[in-house]
């Protein structure tokens, strides 16, 4: 039976008892759980406390009430250490569901979720003795509510909780960003069904919360002392970090020792992309990367920035020209960025700037026309891939343009 489940009683007459029942012509009432309905906790002997019990210390006591409530399928709440002393000498552990409910709200008061009182008076009572232990006063053992049922005991908080197996699981699903959501669904792949788990979705978005508190304000003195650690194993690892007046990482550049020595063979063009966003810090993520003799990607560098503003890239173009071997590549390949386009040209003045093709074309549903787009985008990028010289190039872009009728058209114009 559920926690929120009432009792359904049946009016009838003692005198009647002799006459056939036609249940669907008694009245049906419903009775909320009161302290007129009992529960006794169905638990072995071993686990339920009794009068008179000894404990060495209030923790001990804690845990058995906790193991106890655990198997019956209830919650415990406890009482406060003493003010003055700061010390237990009475230690009360009760069902969570004692005291009265909520009085109705007013105002702007918030409603306290999962939390029902209905005065139940399930306790246990310890007190410290003269040895210095605590010994068991008072044990209460009815409630007045229907206990957790079995199948649903393992939602029951102090039920749920992470294996050490689960946690390094969980850490390693996080580090390749996979969603919350679908850890759990690995974790319960792994345990053979979400009732094994032994915890709940909700408490792995805790453990992400709790972790990203342990981080707050220690991120980047963590990022840093990576940063060092990787230089100390590995002269040839570079990296600078710039921060703000609040001590906040506004730009970091890194360049490993592999990426430094692959711009000195196969830098003389790089690709320069800033449209990857990193969504935790709102800082902008910039690879800087180039093409090996086999048609790879390989990366020379990449930098986080808080902005893309003209002076950050000033600055990112000069760590990179500082941090690379062998001098300016010969060419860059950039998106249509004003600001980037104004810290080219005045850190690399004798870089031929050209923007990236990839680029262009998905401008085209943006600056041209619905129908042109559609009857002559493959035109487009069949031009621009599967010209082989600058001759046959400029041959097909005026054979487009012409049979498009876009000749006159300002942005065609402005990136031919």
């Amino acid at each position: 039976m559920a926690a929120n489940d009432v009792v359904l009683c049946v009016e009838m007459e003692t005198d009647e008892m002799d006459v056939p029942l036609d249940l669907e012509t008694l009245p049906i009432r419903a009775i909320p759980p009161s302290q007129d309905h009992v529960f006794y906790p169905q638990v072995s002997n071993e686990l339920k406390p009794f009068k008179g019990q000894e404990f060495k210390t209030w923790e001990e006591a804690h845990v058995f009430y906790t193991k106890y409530a655990s198997a019956a399928g209830f919650v415990i709440g406890s009482s406060r250490r003493s003010r003055k002393t700061n010390e237990f000498i009475r230690k009360e552990f009760f069902c969570n569901r004692q005291g009265n409910g909520p009085r109705e709200l007013t105002g702007n008061e918030k409603r306290i979720r999962g939390v029902v009182r209905e005065d139940c008076k399930a306790r246990m009572i310890v007190g410290r003795v003269k040895t210095g232990g605590f010994v068991v006063n008072i044990f209460d053992e009815c409630h007045n509510h229907p206990m957790t049922s079995p199948e649903m005991r393992h939602l029951v908080k102090s039920n749920r909780g992470h294996t050490k197996a689960q946690k390094l699981l969980w850490q390693q699903l996080s580090m390749v960003n996979i969603p919350t959501h679908r850890q759990f669904d690995i974790l319960g792949v792994q345990a053979g069904g979400f009732q094994y788990i032994g915890c709940t979705q909700q408490d792995l978005y805790n453990l992400e919360r709790d972790k990203r508190k342990e981080t707050k304000g220690h991120d980047g003195e963590m990022l840093h002392d990576y940063f060092q650690l990787e230089q100390e194993k590995d002269s040839g690892f570079y990296f600078t970090i710039k921060a703000d007046a609040e001590n906040k990482i506004t730009h970091c550049f890194w360049a490993d020792a592999l990426s430094r020595q692959s711009y000195k063979v196969y830098g003389d063009v790089i690709i320069f992309d800033t449209t990857y966003q990193t969504n935790r810090y709102g800082l902008i993520f910039a690879p800087l990367m180039g093409i090996n003799n086999h048609g790879q990607t390989i990366v020379f560098g990449a930098a986080f920035l808080s902005d893309e503003t003209a002076d950050s890239f000033v600055w990112l173009l000069k760590e990179f020209l500082m941090a690379m071997p062998g001098g300016p590549p010969k060419m860059i390949i950039t998106d249509q960025d004003l600001a980037m386009e104004k810290a080219i040209s005045e850190i690399l003045p004798d870089t031929f700037h050209r923007y990236c093709s990839w680029h262009i074309l998905r401008k085209f549903s943006e600056k041209l026309d619905a129908i042109k787009c559609r009857d002559y985008y493959e035109d487009f990028r069949n031009c621009i891939y599967s010209s082989e010289n600058g001759e046959e190039f400029d041959s097909k872009w005026r054979s487009v343009l012409a049979k498009s009728g876009l000749s006159g058209h300002s942005w065609l114009q402005s990136i031919y």
